[in-house]
């Protein structure tokens, strides 16, 4: 082996590592965004179910405050 090809071999060396560095830090960043986009999906999900439960309070009250109505309204008849 003369001087050049080692050189040659040295500098493909330093080559590949640095293609496979990229590539590693490619898989990395999409790893990292399909994190985010995980994140973001829990976070759109916890969202909707606390508009969901909300939704459903209030139409618990609603119901509540409509059978409150009516019976005062039964009761009103009863004395009347």
């Amino acid at each position: 082996m003369n001087a050049n090809t080692g050189k040659k071999t040295i500098s493909t060396r330093s080559e590949e590592e640095e293609e496979e560095e990229e590539e590693e830090e490619e898989e990395e960043e999409k790893e990292k965004e399909k994190e985010k986009e995980k994140e973001e999906e829990e976070e759109e999900e916890e969202e909707e179910e606390e508009e969901e439960e909300e939704e459903e309070e209030e139409e618990e009250e609603e119901e509540e405050e409509e059978e409150e109505e009516e019976e005062e309204e039964e009761g009103m008849s009863v004395v009347v």
